[in-house]
């Protein structure tokens, strides 16, 4: 009977041992498994942020780029119109200056006409005074 009973604590002790091997292995493949599914949530999740973020920052970046562009015309606006009003001030000054010619020769016409009214009137008179 005791080699039957150690025969059966031995085919127990054996079979002990086996489902520990089992229960190890399963124990040892599940924390394999539940790693890589660690892993896979982890590199997804990342991916989405990164798509995310990529999302968001396309349509920032395309602002930022458009506000550059808009600041770049501002700048070439405000640069043509100090030109024109350079250019506008001096077509003013030559105008004036225009008008204050136009308006001496004007005078200048009127006082000739007087002098050539004064000149026949002094004329007439040496005539009348010759005459005389």
């Amino acid at each position: 009977m005791e080699k039957s009973s150690s025969s059966s604590s031995k085919n127990l002790e054996a079979s002990l041992l086996q489902l520990i091997s089992n229960h190890n292995q399963s124990s040892l493949s599940l924390k394999q498994h539940t790693d890589k599914a660690k892993k896979d949530a982890i590199n997804n999740a990342i991916r989405v942020s990164d798509v995310l973020v990529e999302s968001v920052n396309g349509g920032v970046e395309e602002c930022y780029i458009n506000q550059k562009r808009i600041e770049l015309e501002i700048q070439a606006l405000s640069s043509t119109v100090l030109r024109f009003a350079k250019q506008t001030d001096q077509w003013l000054v030559a105008s004036r200056s225009l008008n204050n010619a136009v308006k001496e020769i004007g005078d200048f016409e009127n006082w000739m006409k007087t002098m050539e009214f004064d000149c026949k009137s002094i004329n007439a008179a040496i005539r009348n005074i010759h005459q005389v």
